[in-house]
């Protein structure tokens, strides 16, 4: 080679390596993130609208430069950037300062960053709202499904929007030793006992309804108990734990205040937990009065028959002591409510009957005076008071959150058999930028299920991690459990890479209506392309004798569906989708 033409040679490995420092600064301050992929397009935004400027490969390592949303912006050397797909990645925390998770070691905490973030049931915007936080609320973090964290305050356990939470991490502390156990008996009808207090442990098996067991402890909503002669975990959840001490621990109960409640309203349900997801198990008439034998969290437990205790909702009592009686509006004191919406109609009484008095605003705030039937009585700016509809606003304080049933009223008490597809040692079908069909069918199968929970719904995941379970195996655990509905989850593949859609199937003419319930709505939802929903000879639908369908939600095989079913706004509008399609099918069924 001439000598004159190695001058700019040398002069660019000169550039190259003046550049190093820099890049390793920047890896030393933002981390790194290897790519999973098997090629990866490199985009000159943060987004698929933004044009391909290249392409990466698998196991390249990139400092990261910055973060938005789901998109992780890369150096490519030099002054070169572009921005890549989060979920196509392995990120490296930095070494000055590790990432906050929440792992089964640590306890997380975060806070609320804006104001009037809304409190949902379930991890969803067609969950209700329960509450809302202010901008620095202090939240324990429970867990993570798609954009939504789980959460819990002394007063609220919810769902909410993770971007508006900032974690923190601090070692769990020791929980001190148990004083006492106490017996449980389970309130579900099929309980998994797990080896660890998390649904990602593995399951060792069942406790079927009534079982009674021993708690020696508690901890984050599960209950350690003895199985099979080892120690073992249950959810909490579905335990009436009745604080008794079993024989032999030397714990005295501590007595309860005696008071007796007088019913206020005309009808009222009392139900088998403290909560509005209880299921009724009977009803008592107004000016009725009952021993309240507990109270919690605003419900008083009483019997309501010879023999028969339940659950019933405190601000619907006047309670006496000794002769006095309790101020009817103690449970609503310090308690306001906020609108959710501009131009919220307040009336003149409870019932949409009567006339509108005032008009307010999205973000107006009202003391509340006292809860009639549905509605709140609040406190207007001009002193005089209103009703407001206790659907349409979100609560602060101890007052309860009015519900207005929505599609969970039909799927609730509803035994639904969720089948995430493959798993273990069988992939599924492999994406052509890497995606194994096994991991998407549990990450969809996983945000189904907790919205399906939080709508008071019985919901049996066959495999919650990576396992692999036979076709027979799932197919039983849906006949096992005399499912409501069967819903098999899976991702489509081909040789054709421009093929894309979602397809339904269903083996009978009893699993018809159920296939196109939920493929119309996840259409609707999802704006996918209509394949259809037509017949298919698969096991887990043709050997199933209850109502069972078989999704495929996509196809992993061409390039952009690829990258739109991973993204976590497709799989919130699918889960969606299927829940209410649910609602749909047994609404009319």
């Amino acid at each position: 080679m001439p000598r004159n033409k190695m001058v700019p040679i040398i002069l660019c490995f000169m550039l190259i390596l003046g550049s190093l420092p820099a890049l390793e600064s920047a890896r030393a301050d933002n981390g790194s993130v290897s790519i999973t992929a098997t090629s990866l397009n490199v985009r000159t935004g943060p987004g698929l609208s933004y044009p391909v400027s290249g392409s990466v490969k698998k196991g390249e390592k990139f400092s990261i430069v910055k973060e938005e949303g789901d998109w992780i912006q890369i150096s490519l050397g030099g002054s070169k950037k572009g921005w890549v797909a989060q979920w196509f990645t392995s990120k490296e925390a930095a070494k000055t300062a590790a990432s906050p998770a929440v792992s089964q070691n640590t306890k997380a905490s975060g806070n609320v960053t804006v104001n009037s973030l809304r409190v949902r049931k379930g991890p969803g915007t067609n969950h209700q709202v329960i509450g809302s936080f202010n901008s620095g609320q202090a939240v324990e973090i429970l867990g993570f499904n798609g954009n939504w964290a789980e959460v819990r305050t002394n007063n609220i356990r919810g769902w909410v929007s993770k971007e508006y939470i900032s974690v923190k991490e601090t070692k769990a502390a020791e929980a001190p030793p148990a004083s006492a156990k106490t017996s449980g008996t389970v309130t579900a009808t099929s309980l998994n006992v797990r080896e660890k207090p998390s649904l990602n442990s593995g399951k060792i098996g069942q406790l079927s309804y009534g079982a009674a067991v021993t708690v020696h402890s508690q901890s984050n909503g599960w209950a350690e108990i003895t199985f099979a002669g080892k120690s073992a975990w249950v959810s909490a959840e579905y335990l009436k734990i009745s604080g008794k001490p079993v024989a032999g621990s030397g714990k005295v109960p501590t007595p309860v205040d005696q008071f007796t409640g007088t019913v206020t309203a005309s009808q009222l349900n009392v139900r088998d937990k403290n909560s509005l997801d209880g299921s009724v198990i009977g009803s008592v008439s107004k000016g009725q009065s009952f021993k309240i034998l507990d109270e919690q969290n605003n419900w008083v437990k009483i019997e309501y028959k010879h023999g028969k205790t339940g659950w019933a909702a405190g601000w619907f009592f006047d309670k006496k002591k000794n002769g006095p009686v309790a101020a009817p509006s103690e449970s609503v004191k310090n308690s306001r409510v906020s609108m959710l919406h501009n131009g919220t109609n307040i009336r003149k009484g409870p019932s949409t009957s009567t006339a509108v008095i005032f008009r307010a605003n999205q973000g107006d705030s009202f003391e509340i005076i006292s809860v009639e039937k549905d509605w709140y009585k609040i406190v207007l700016p001009n002193g005089a008071s209103g009703f407001v509809a206790g659907w349409i606003v979100s609560v602060q304080g101890t007052a309860p959150q009015i519900e207005r049933p929505g599609a969970e009223k039909h799927t609730k008490n509803k035994t639904i058999v969720i089948d995430p597809g493959h798993g273990g040692r069988d992939n599924g079908t492999t994406g052509v930028r890497g995606t194994l069909e096994k991991t998407l069918t549990l990450k969809t199968a996983q945000l189904l299920y907790d919205k399906l929970r939080a709508a008071g719904t019985n919901v049996i995941l066959t495999r919650n991690n990576d396992h692999y379970i036979s076709l027979g195996s799932r197919v039983s655990s849906s006949n096992y459990h005399n499912a409501d509905a069967f819903i098999s989850i899976h991702y489509d593949s081909i040789n054709d890479r421009t093929v894309r859609g979602m397809t339904t199937y269903y083996y009978n003419s009893k699993q018809k209506p159920l296939g196109e319930q939920i493929h119309s709505s996840v259409i609707s939802k999802t704006m996918l392309k209509d394949r259809g929903t037509r017949f298919g000879d698969y096991h887990v639908i043709r050997e199933n004798k209850q109502a069972a369908v078989l999704l495929e939600l996509g196809y992993l095989s061409n390039p952009a569906e690829e990258m739109l079913v991973n993204t976590p706004q497709y799989q919130e509008s699918v889960a969606n989708g299927i829940f209410e399609g649910l609602a749909r099918y047994f609404k009319n069924n």
